[in-house]
């Protein structure tokens, strides 16, 4: 059995200015796509893998026309060179705006599906932030969505996709997938499994798996900073029984649209000031301070320097806040050298949006893996340090700041970009709050602008009625 492999994987908020290029992307390609981590699981006796071209960005703003077609442009070539294929499996994340395109992610798998043919069996894994389209389930046969918010069941969500591809082709049982839209948007700073009502509604799905009939259960929770028709909740099925799949996805549609109310944050939550009032009075450590508009991993800029603006105004000692993007001040950080006091105006180099902080910063520390872009330094400035990256990027796992000589457990308050906390982080938060900052990804979802969103859609629209109708692949129809 020959299976090609491949895919694109990035989230995008369309309240961004900041176009994503060629170059924002780590693009794995033919046999390195096979030798990496993230696919080493592609291993099963009998099956031929053909490795083509997977391009992974950190979330941000609209992806360029530009770098969209010559990735998928470069995706189709060796797509065409190594058919025919049996099976295809595309590894994506399912929220990716293009700029001048709706539906990015359909385009591309219907592109998929025309040079496969019709008897290609295709398998799709999505992040379950992705948003979905009666256009992209038309082409598939295989679907299946992370589990997990923090996300830590992205190989195991992959190895589902995968495994059931593998199976349908051995067994020549061809599946097919039902979903059921729902017309709820919330942010997943307000959906994250490790809290209810989403816990309790994701712990339900294996017990729907296990159904005759059933392969695949998801509960898509959407990705609600893109301003576009398709962005909504939904349940998906993979199932060989079309009865059955009907049933489990109008079934996980109505619990959702049924605690469409409960909803709420998890860590302490509320305004900047707020939530600095809180840490000033805290005497446990460390604090862990969330700026949850900015946060790259959901689609922020990250170089809003809105926080330390108002840690320096209230002089606050201990903090480490990790980090800002702005390449500039890096670069000036560079030039300088260690121990070297410089004047830095930090912040704002990407969104225009927010104003920079002026300050006399010691550089402490200067990282320099290689490519200019991979640079980071970390500066001291009255007490606060400060770590700053050329390139937009997060800082949610301890080795993150271990690279660069930093204890995060053992500062007073440590400050990242992020909604809720990675799983690496949360646990040594003592307390985790979350500050509802400004920025590309604000969580006052209810005031974001609307002029291309499908309507009605809960929290934006409260009083209208609903009834989940699943609707079939077209595959499956046929």
């Amino acid at each position: 059995m020959r299976i090609a492999v491949g895919g694109i994987h990035t989230e995008c908020s369309t309240y961004s200015p900041v176009l994503m290029a060629v170059e924002d992307f780590r693009v794995l390609r033919a046999e390195e796509l096979l030798a990496s981590d993230y696919f080493s699981f592609l291993d099963a006796a009998g099956v031929e893998h053909l490795p083509l071209l997977h391009a992974r960005a950190v979330p941000g703003g609209p992806v360029s026309r530009v770098a969209y077609e010559t990735f998928k442009a470069e995706f189709l070539d060796r797509l065409k060179a190594v058919l025919p294929v049996e099976g295809l499996y595309l590894a994506m994340h399912g929220a990716m705006n293009v700029e001048g395109m709706d539906d990015a992610e359909g385009d591309w798998i219907a592109a998929a599906r025309r040079v496969v043919g019709p008897d290609c069996v295709l398998a799709a894994s999505y992040d379950l932030h992705g948003n979905v389209s009666q256009r992209i389930i038309d082409q598939l046969d295989i679907f299946a969505g992370y589990r997990t918010a923090p996300h830590i069941d992205v190989r195991e969500t992959m190895v589902r996709a995968w495994s059931i591809l593998v199976e349908a082709l051995k067994s020549g049982i061809r599946p097919g997938v039902a979903w059921a839209p729902v017309p709820v948007l919330w942010p997943g700073e307000r959906t994250s499994t490790e809290d209810e009502p989403a816990k309790s509604l994701y712990m339900a799905l294996p017990d729907l798996d296990r159904r005759e009939g059933i392969l695949d259960t998801n509960l898509m929770i959407g990705y609600v900073w893109a301003d576009e028709p398709r962005a909504t909740a939904c349940a998906v099925v993979t199932a060989t029984d079309k009865q059955a799949a009907v049933r489990a996805a109008e079934e996980i549609a109505t619990s959702y649209w049924s605690a469409r109310e409960d909803f709420v944050f998890g860590p302490v939550t509320g305004p900047l000031d707020a939530m600095l009032d809180i840490a000033e009075d805290a005497s446990t450590a460390p604090i862990i301070l969330a700026d949850s508009a900015d946060n790259p991993t959901g689609g922020g800029v990250g170089d809003r320097a809105d926080v330390l603006k108002a840690l320096l105004a209230r002089q606050f000692c201990g903090a480490l806040l990790a980090g800002i993007t702005d390449r500039p001040a890096v670069e000036a950080c560079f030039a300088a050298g260690e121990s070297a006091r410089i004047d830095l105006d930090i912040g704002a180099t990407l969104d225009p949006s927010s104003l920079p902080v002026r300050v006399e910063a010691e550089v402490v520390c200067l990282d320099d893996p290689g490519p200019t872009a991979e640079r980071q330094a970390v500066v001291r400035i009255e007490g606060i340090t400060v770590v700053l990256a050329a390139r937009r990027r997060p800082y949610h796992n301890i080795a993150d700041f271990e690279r660069l000589g930093l204890d995060p457990k053992s500062v007073r308050m440590l400050v990242v970009k992020s909604g809720y906390l990675s799983p690496d982080l949360a646990p040594i938060a003592n307390p985790n709050l979350m500050a509802l900052t400004q920025g590309v990804v604000n969580q006052d979802i209810e005031g974001l602008v609307s002029k291309r969103r499908t309507r009605p859609c809960f929290p934006f629209d409260r009083d209208f009625d609903y009834a989940p109708r699943a609707r079939l692949s077209a595959r499956w129809t046929d």
